[in-house]
């Protein structure tokens, strides 16, 4: 059955100082979006950056949520970290501690958390990580939300912990038959009409293409497409149209508030 309603996010803010990561576009994408996923500083990102991606997104009505990463600059948060559970979970929590100080003086809440990249993917398979880093989300909000794969470890600890999960859909990324994603460092361009029809596909018989040919089940409250995907703009703006044409409402799970 057709999705009515659907969230629209996108990992923003991911430039640092002077070096701009994909096409530099978070300006034109922000209105077109429901949700935002904003770096905090480990992976990309920066203060004055945060800042204005918290402003940019209040302008434009989009909630926002934390991107958090392992710490790992150089590598775009792409490479996997070796530490601690609780020093991973440490690391989280400094993270979304500093987007909630730029969220709190533009009045707004924290709509979620969402772990970016090579943290994403081991707290996908990691039980324990999962647990750790949910629980200090509980502690921090009870109302904040985890955006995952569905049956990932991630999204397992959050219907444990009665931590609201959201969960996603790549749009822009491929999947194999175990229904994950396949991870690659580097995107090509990608064509906006063909990503626009796997989404369409997706939201009317929740079903998606594999890269061997199968056709497979999948369950998803978001479509996710990056911002540092080639040609991220035109991606956005034409899965966009295509949902609206459908009839379906883009919405943020949790609509935009103040404190």
């Amino acid at each position: 059955m057709q999705k009515q309603v659907i969230d629209l996010n996108a990992d923003m803010g991911e430039s640092f100082g002077p070096w701009q990561i994909g096409d530099g576009v978070d300006q034109h994408i922000m209105p077109l979006i429901s949700s935002a996923n904003i770096a905090t500083g480990f992976h990309a990102g920066d203060p004055a950056t945060m800042a204005s991606s918290v402003s940019l997104a209040k302008a434009s009505g989009v909630a926002v949520g934390a991107h958090p990463g392992y710490r790992d600059l150089v590598g775009f948060g792409r490479r996997t970290i070796q530490a601690s559970v609780q020093e991973l979970v440490q690391d989280a929590v400094y993270q979304i501690g500093a987007l909630q100080a730029f969220l709190q003086l533009e009045g707004m809440r924290m709509q979620h958390v969402k772990p970016h990249g090579a943290l994403y993917m081991a707290m996908a398979s990691d039980e324990a990580l999962s647990y750790a880093f949910l629980q200090a989300v509980q502690q921090l909000s009870p109302q904040l939300a985890v955006y995952c794969m569905a049956g990932s470890a991630t999204h397992r600890a959050a219907t444990a912990l009665g931590v609201r999960a959201i969960r996603e859909f790549f749009a822009d990324r491929d999947y194999d038959t175990s229904g994950s994603i396949v991870f690659t460092r580097k995107m090509g361009r990608l064509s906006p009409p063909a990503v626009a029809d796997k989404v369409a596909l997706a939201c009317r018989d929740g079903l998606v293409d594999t890269v061997d040919g199968q056709r497979i089940p999948i369950e998803f409250d978001s479509i996710c497409i990056h911002s540092d995907t080639p040609g991220a703009l035109e991606l956005i703006r034409t899965t966009r149209s295509r949902l609206l044409q459908a009839g379906i409402t883009i919405r943020a799970p949790h609509a935009p508030s103040t404190v």
